[in-house]
């Protein structure tokens, strides 16, 4: 297999996965009843989303590697996912922000991805664009609620704002793989992404009274296997079945 595009589908992968934990944090502790059950959808959406990439790289694998293999058996630096992704939900306030930031990335990417060269990764974008449509919508009208909201609601997005901006920039920054999948016609022009879903979610972040920060540093290494702190716990917790009892199967 193609390593360039091996890591491509990873990262893509792994991005959903990886939120799809986090979310999946929330489970019985939402703020309310409703957006508990919404937030945990959203984590199955993603979760599942990752389960197409994987099952697609373990049916071209072939041998004994099964899509369990890719989220259970890895170790930290073989994960390919935005630091964006792995950080903690901290609050509701944060949560949001973190969402909002990558959907719009998201969407976008799919957008590209339905038209992709390659047939497979093109049907599981399409698949998927349906679900990634809700979230951009969940999250852009949590960021207004809360963001026009009360003098503290305001105050709690703006803080998780300012924190959360240092990890907008990597997903459009391209790594070795995403140049070589642009090349084949297979993986998006990122620089076209960014410019679409940077002045999108710079207008819901206008509409919701927030002021996007003028300074920040980009933080970047997660799409090259080197993460935060935050990537171990993660899967500490996620493969910890699988690392105590090797091959167990229900």
């Amino acid at each position: 297999m193609d390593q360039h595009r091996r890591k491509f589908i990873l990262q893509w992968a792994d991005n959903a996965m990886i939120l799809g934990q986090r979310l999946s944090e929330w489970c019985g502790h939402g703020p309310i009843l409703e957006q508990d059950i919404a937030i945990t959808n959203i984590a199955l959406d993603l979760i599942g989303e990752a389960r197409y990439l994987y099952q697609l790289l373990a049916k071209e694998e072939g041998g004994s590697v099964t899509e369990d293999d890719y989220p259970f058996l890895r170790k930290e630096q073989s994960f390919y996912n935005l630091l964006l992704v792995e950080q903690p939900n901290e609050d509701w306030a944060f949560t949001i922000v973190r969402q909002c930031i990558f959907d719009h990335f998201h969407f976008h990417f799919l957008m590209e991805m339905k038209n992709s060269a390659d047939p497979a990764l093109a049907a599981i974008a399409e698949k998927t664009l349906k679900e990634a449509r809700y979230h951009l919508k969940y999250s852009s009208e949590w960021l207004i609620r809360l963001g026009d909201g009360t003098d503290e609601s305001h105050q709690k997005m703006q803080n998780a704002l300012q924190t959360m901006v240092k990890f907008v920039g990597e997903a459009y920054e391209p790594v070795e793989a995403d140049l070589a999948m642009l090349e084949a016609g297979i993986g998006p022009d990122l620089s076209n992404i960014k410019e679409k879903a940077l002045s999108d979610l710079k207008q819901v972040v206008t509409q919701s009274t927030l002021v996007w920060p003028n300074q920040h540093f980009d933080r970047t290494g997660g799409k090259n296997g080197s993460h935060s702190e935050h990537l171990g716990y993660i899967l500490a917790t996620m493969q910890y079945m699988q690392r105590s009892y090797p091959g167990v199967e229900w």
